[in-house]
This record gives structure tokens, sequence and C-alpha cells, in this order.
């Protein structure tokens, strides 16, 4: 489809390695390609923990690699990734185990989802392991995996999954032969207009620094620069503040927006005023199991 789209507009598609040579050059399997603006939009890969055995492991990649339901798995991270895979699994009829870190999931998310999404674990699974940090895997006779965490407890299981986090993919694209900076992590520097530090090469998705690691943000993102490079909207820039999301968790999650704690920071508590409403949603309201929805409204001023 991809092809089909950049054929039809009659964008030359390069398959190959690429990688900096200037600021200017692009070299792509021995090949030099030259540019008056370059876009970095290599995007983010699976981070692996650094401990014995995480090799037996597999990421997201593998996860839709998969060519039969394992019976028993664990899922290893915190945020969307880690809550749709594990919600999935779980719905199939796996025994699922979701291993935090900390004391819930989605933790940056607003408590009364964070607080409903815990409830709605506790009650129908899969089963939440919180302040659980792996320490090795070891592979068994019959190639089960044993999970051993820093608290001393064990899980035993035939898949594991690791969705702790994606790592911005800057490393080996030459970006050392360009002025480019990146910050601690890896992501690329940019400002509000997409810019790079090196003049003429731009930066969207995963791998820019302090952006939203969202498909349809880096779309928009790149739409809007293709505006501003090409088309004379000097001013066009991406808005972060507002993004909606969603998770598609069991149950699913949505919002946009601030949360309550940070808009209570920004605006201050006298100055916020928050509302809240549980009900049964039409979706559920005829079955046997109704599935509680929860909702709150924070409105600044």
């Amino acid at each position: 489809a991809y092809g089909r789209g950049f054929a039809n507009n009659k964008v030359t598609l390069l398959n190959g390695y690429g990688r900096f040579v200037d600021g200017n050059t692009i070299e792509v399997d021995g090949e030099h390609y030259t540019a008056d603006h370059i876009l970095i939009a290599t995007g983010g890969a699976p981070t692996i923990p650094n401990i014995p055995g995480a090799e037996y492991g597999i990421d997201s990649d593998g996860f839709f690699a998969l060519r039969e339901q394992p019976k028993r798995v664990a899922v290893v991270g915190a945020g969307y990734i880690a809550v749709e895979v594990a919600g999935v699994l779980h719905a199939l009829g796996s025994e699922t185990h979701l291993l935090v870190r900390k004391h819930a999931p989605l933790r940056n998310f607003d408590p009364i989802l964070v607080d409903a999404l815990v409830e709605a674990m506790a009650n129908e699974g899969p089963t939440l392991h919180t302040h659980s940090v792996p320490k090795a895997v070891v592979k068994n006779a019959d190639n089960s995996l044993t999970l051993s965490l820093e608290n001393g407890e064990s899980i035993t299981v035939d898949c594991l999954i690791w969705a702790i986090g994606r790592s911005p993919a800057t490393g080996n694209i030459g970006l050392e032969n360009t002025e480019v900076q990146l910050d601690s992590k890896g992501y690329v520097i940019t400002d509000e207009q997409q810019n790079t530090t090196h003049k003429g090469i731009y930066c969207v998705g995963d791998i820019m620094a302090g952006g939203v690691e969202l498909t349809p943000v880096a779309v928009k993102a790149g739409r809007l620069l293709s505006e501003r490079l090409f088309s004379g909207m000097t001013d066009a820039k991406m808005d972060y503040s507002l993004i909606p999301t969603v998770v598609f968790s069991h149950p699913p999650i949505g919002t946009m927006g601030l949360t309550e704690p940070e808009a209570r920071t920004h605006y201050g508590d006298d100055n916020v005023k928050v509302y809240t409403s549980t009900f049964t949603s039409m979706y559920t309201a005829v079955t046997a199991h109704r599935q509680a929805c929860k909702m709150k409204l924070v409105c600044a001023g």
C-alpha cells in the first residue's frame, strides 16, 4: 500500500541501509544522494533488559509472529503495549501475568483511569504483579521459562514478552557526521517546527526529544513540516498540548488534555473543578456481565 502511494506521488523509494555522510548527503548501499532538506523519521525499537536470559523473551514484534497461542504468558511493562498485549492474551484464555516496576500500569494517566484499570484486572484479570522487577530468566528442560524477580518471587510461563519501552533508532545512521544534537537518551533535539540543530535536517516521530510517541502524531507533524517547507506556510507547526489518545485495554481507555494532578499543578487547586461519573456503557447494558464506565471532566477557570 505504501509502495503504491509513493509511486502514485512520484516518490522514489530506495530499499537499503541509509546513513549520513554529511549534512546534505545520505549514503545508501554505496550510492550517495544529496538534498536540501532531509527528514529523520527512523522511529524506535523495543528495549530489552540487560539481565541474564533476556534473550529467551520476545518483544512486541515477536508477539505478532507467534504461530500458536501460549498457555501461560508473562508480559513485562507498564505502558500501552504491555497493557494491550496482556489484555488480548487474557481475553483469549491464556494464563496471563502483567508485571510492572511500580504500583500500577499506565502511571502517567489520570488516577481515575489507573484505578479503574487496576480494579478491572483484580476482578477479571490478567494477574497484575506490582513492584516486580525482573532479575533473570532461565529456560527449563520442557522449554518453559522461569522468570526470577528482585523481590525473590518467580513465575514459570511458556512465553515471556518484553514491553518495557522503546529506544530511539538514532545509532549507526551517521549523525556524528552532522551537527544534529541528541539528548542523554539518544533522542533528537528539535525546536517547535521540527528543526534539528543542523540547518536543513528535520525530525518527527518517536525519536524526537520531548515528543509524543503516537503514529498519528508523527504523520500530522510530517504533513505540517511539508506544508511549511513546500507550500509557503512558514508558521506551520505541530501543537502537542492537547493530543487525544486511546489504549485498547480491557476495558478500553480514552483521554485528552491534562490529568487532574497536572491541572492542579498548572492552574492551582482553587482554579480547577472536577466532575466524575460512573455508569454502565450501552455496549454491555443488556449483557449478563455489565462493565462499569468511568468518566472525569477536569475544568480550569
